[in-house]
């Protein structure tokens, strides 16, 4: 169809995908193994893991249970030959294949802006982190005068993807439950932390 949204499509370059986008992948990661709270065994899902690379850093770090979830099936086959000891689907963000209150922690690395389905994502990430579980975002934080015309651009091409402030994150996640749990903002890379309200 002619007004279909289109997902950008990262998978043709799954085996090179760190090496070309290495400098900025590495910041974010960095900033985002920087406040994820790592504990011994916790089962952590990666939304959009792509190579794998995150999820690889964390376990190198701590040992955890590791999942993860892409859109594209090479990305998902080259984290399967990273993490061997993890699990992988490829699976969409807004439909996964697990339980419900499945997961200590959520993360998801330059992905958030693509979902074309937040809401969705966001009822998901809901549904099968445990209560009182934290979602951590990292994704690009760019200034208003950037952030508008970048978004009117993917909205004029029928691009699945637009920008956030942590705010606006916060925003979009608060009617699934999900509270303010920290900000942090380096330089363009900013890491947004949302926890689940505890059932009481």
């Amino acid at each position: 169809m002619h007004n279909e949204i289109k997902d950008i499509n990262f998978g043709k370059a799954a085996h090179r995908y760190d090496d070309s986008w290495g400098m900025i992948l590495r910041r974010f990661y960095r900033l985002l193994l920087e406040q994820v709270s790592l504990t011994q065994d916790m089962t952590i899902l990666d939304i959009g893991c792509g190579t794998g690379t995150m999820l690889r850093k964390m376990a190198d770090s701590c040992p955890i249970n590791g999942y993860g979830i892409d859109i594209q099936e090479n990305m998902i086959n080259e984290a399967k030959r990273k993490c061997p000891e993890m699990l992988f689907h490829v699976s969409r963000c807004e439909e996964t294949p697990f339980e419900d209150d499945t997961f200590d922690a959520i993360i998801t690395c330059l992905a958030y802006h693509h979902f074309s389905d937040r809401e969705g994502f966001a009822k998901e990430s809901a549904r099968i982190l445990k209560p009182g579980g934290v979602l951590y975002i990292a994704d690009p934080r760019f200034p208003k005068i950037l952030r508008k015309p970048m978004n009117a651009v993917f909205s004029h091409l029928r691009i699945a993807g637009a920008f956030y402030t942590a705010s606006e994150i916060f925003e979009n996640l608060a009617a699934f439950g999900f509270e303010p749990d920290g900000y942090v903002l380096k330089g363009f890379a900013q890491v947004v932390k949302l926890k689940l309200a505890k059932i009481i």
